[in-house]
């Protein structure tokens, strides 16, 4: 005669406490995701052709938004912040003036830093219209003047609806291109 086999059965208790185990796991690992996403790191696509060679339109971006609790941003640091004008609407420059400096584009498109030239090498060509930035504009104390690095095809701060760019509405910095995959890499 064959005998049948009990399977053996769980107490229900260790079923709950399994569940509780993994419900606590998940909502740790969304915490993580969320304050990874809303306080580090975030991820920004590029649209349009105002910072071209160093970026292009598509490219994906790693934006690092905890970098500037702790310091100022640089000059020629590649900044995200949002356009006033636009809800969710983000651009993406170089800075390129900073806190109290006297800024000025010349006719034939030199940029001026406290009446001195500014060596960069990141514009692709001379600029056509120096805008507002014409006649010299003072920074205030928590001001940053930004240019796209193809300035003759770029809204930035040489036209007022965009303008000076408060401290305070930095998001982040572009520190990293993640797609397309043949330019992966640092971003500079």
């Amino acid at each position: 005669m064959s005998e049948l086999k009990k399977w053996p059965t769980r107490d229900g208790s260790k079923d709950r406490r399994d569940l509780i185990r993994f419900t606590l796991y998940l909502l740790i690992v969304m915490a993580v995701a969320y304050s990874l996403v809303h306080f580090v790191v975030s991820r920004s696509v590029v649209s349009g052709h105002s910072m071209e060679r160093t970026l292009s339109d598509g490219d994906n971006l790693v934006v690092d938004k905890i970098t500037y609790r702790f310091s100022d941003p640089q000059r020629f640091d590649i900044v995200i912040f949002p356009y006033l004008y636009k809800k969710n609407t983000y651009y993406i420059k170089r800075v390129i003036g900073l806190p109290g400096e006297k800024i000025q584009i010349t006719e034939d498109g030199k940029i001026l830093i406290n009446d001195r030239v500014l060596k960069d090498d990141h514009g692709i060509a001379p600029i056509r219209d120096p805008g507002e930035a014409s006649v010299p504009i003072r920074l205030g104390d928590d001001e940053y003047f930004v240019l796209g690095d193809n300035r003759n095809s770029s809204e930035d701060s040489r036209f007022s609806d965009v303008g000076r760019i408060k401290r305070g509405q930095i998001l982040g910095r572009a520190v990293f291109r993640f797609y397309p995959f043949g330019s992966i890499g640092r971003i500079k």
